[in-house]
């Protein structure tokens, strides 16, 4: 798969319609609750940035979205994450069934919160 976009819409424009929805989706609930937030690629893949560090970040795969809220997130969020598959800061939503928007705003928020108090100048 290509990983050298440009922007995150070019990225999107990649997958299928019913994936790209999604992904347009997971990227307005960031937005929503990150709405200063720096986007780009990183890693090639969508990327936030607040205060100058990393925020969260997604990617779309065959089966599922893919969300990485560095550890810290999945750590805050352990007990509503549990159902999904999960790695070191990751976390995969499978596509086929609803994707928790409202527990991505969750750990934006946090997310948010914890680089303004850490990296806040």
């Amino acid at each position: 798969m290509k990983t050298d976009f440009k922007t995150v819409d070019e990225y999107i424009t990649t997958f299928p319609k019913e994936t790209q929805l999604l992904l347009e989706n997971v990227r307005a609930a960031i937005k929503n609750k990150a709405p200063v937030a720096i986007e780009s690629i990183s890693y090639g893949m969508p990327a936030y940035q607040t205060n100058g560090k990393p925020l969260v970040y997604f990617a779309g795969y065959k089966n599922h979205i893919g969300f990485y809220a560095t550890p810290t997130g999945h750590t805050e969020f352990a007990s509503e994450l549990s159902k999904y598959k999960q790695g070191k800061g990751s976390v995969q939503f499978p596509i086929d069934h609803p994707i928790p928007y409202w527990l991505i705003e969750q750990i934006v928020v946090f997310r948010v919160k914890e680089n303004e108090q850490k990296f806040k100048k």
